[in-house]
């Protein structure tokens, strides 16, 4: 019997990849999110390659996922791709004390971020 299948929320000219858990702060995350959205993947890839950033590795690869899920999944073009979305959310927090002077302590938040890719195959223009 089993469950019904839930409809594809993407459309046929897009697939994405998701990024959970990594650990970066949202607000640093979307920078490095920020500079490849809209570009052809070809361009992406190579901006995230000689990036200084060190989450940009992880994106990198995240990104790579996206284009073979486009390729494999659903028969796309890759040399056609675009970085349509690059959402950047908000994952748990860890909460640490830091010892201080006279006994006291300092909180410490340690954040998550979830990234999520959707790669676009764009139209041929004449």
């Amino acid at each position: 019997m089993g469950k019904k299948a839930t409809p594809r929320d993407l459309r046929d000219n897009e697939a994405r990849a998701v990024l959970h858990a990594v650990r970066t702060s949202p607000r640093k995350l979307n920078l490095v999110a920020e500079s490849i959205r809209g570009l052809k993947v070809s361009t992406a890839l190579s901006e995230l390659a000689f990036s200084r950033r060190r989450i940009a590795k992880d994106v990198r690869k995240t990104l790579q996922s996206a284009i073979a899920n486009a390729e494999n999944n659903n028969n796309l073009d890759v040399d056609r791709l675009v970085v349509a979305e690059a959402t950047v959310g908000r994952g748990l927090v860890m909460k640490r004390f830091r010892a201080q002077a006279r006994g006291r302590g300092h909180p410490l938040e340690k954040p998550f971020s979830n990234l999520t890719l959707i790669v676009r195959e764009q139209e041929e223009s004449a």
